[in-house]
């Protein structure tokens, strides 16, 4: 019997929630060998049959689905029944049970997260303005931040920075090479806006930048990937950090996602203690 599970993931909309949504349910099982199959914008019975007569093929077919028509996912839910295939709704019970705590019928509509509201469009305006003061860029206009994250060279300060972009933050990074590098007007005013200083285990640093070194063939400089210089630059990177009373998140062991979740709340902190 074949060990590796087919897993197909049906939705009405981008699929997106399903990605995130199998990506943590696998997380929790050491061994699983899987393929995925994913269909999106998958919204008449037509489509859902072929999706079925394909996973009839294999032995070890499992299917989750987010759809929101209520007919649409009866019949996807029925039809796998009857071909004996496992079939999981991801929303249905939970769009139902909340209809009935909020005394209000739910809309059903496909793709209803991604309307173009005005948090749609402030979550792309956080997208531009973090990639434009990426890496120390219009480092003077870092006071029009939600966040700013400092570090050394490689602690994972650009994708933390997109990451809590598509969060809707506005997000500059810093390149901490000395306290000089920092702007002037963050120095004298060092609470103005949301700091979070980010760290890492000087060897683990020193790894991540002879990788990035040959990556780009480029000749390694001894200074940036020398283990004694980054334990040295690590440390005056917490001083800093210390001087002007700015949060530290090591990101040695922590996903991006872990890392962003931990300034999010930062953040929520320094917004209450600003108000």
């Amino acid at each position: 019997m074949n060990s590796t599970y087919q897993i197909y993931l049906i939705s009405d909309s981008t699929g997106e929630t399903l990605d995130r949504i199998f990506l943590a349910l696998k997380a929790q099982f050491l061994n699983i060998e899987y393929k995925i199959h994913s269909y999106s914008f998958t919204r008449t019975e037509n489509q859902i049959l072929k999706i079925l007569e394909d996973a009839k093929q294999y032995e070890n077919s499992i299917i989750l689905y987010t759809i929101v028509d209520n007919s649409l996912a009866k019949y996807l839910a029925n039809v796998s029944e009857k071909k004996k295939i496992p079939c999981f709704g991801i929303l249905g019970n939970l769009i139902l049970n909340f209809s009935k705590i909020l005394n209000q019928k739910a809309s059903h509509e496909p793709s209803g997260q991604h309307v173009l509201n005005d948090e749609y469009y402030n979550r792309i305006e956080a997208i531009q303005f973090t990639m434009n003061h990426d890496d120390g860029n219009l480092i003077n206009e870092v006071d029009k931040s939600d966040i700013i994250l400092v570090g050394v060279s490689r602690t994972s300060k650009t994708p933390t920075s997109i990451y809590l972009a598509n969060k809707g933050f506005k997000t500059s990074n810093i390149p901490l090479v000395n306290e000089n590098s920092l702007p002037v007007n963050l120095k004298k005013n060092p609470h103005k806006t949301c700091v979070v200083g980010l760290s890492t285990e000087p060897e683990r640093l020193a790894d991540l930048r002879k990788n990035r070194m040959n990556s780009l063939k480029k000749t390694e400089s001894m200074n940036y990937t020398n283990l004694e210089n980054i334990k040295k630059e690590v440390l005056e990177a917490k001083k800093t950090f210390q001087k002007y009373k700015w949060p530290l998140i090591d990101v040695t062991r922590k996903s991006v996602e872990e890392t962003a979740a931990s300034i999010i709340k930062i953040h929520e902190i320094y917004s209450n203690n600003a108000k």
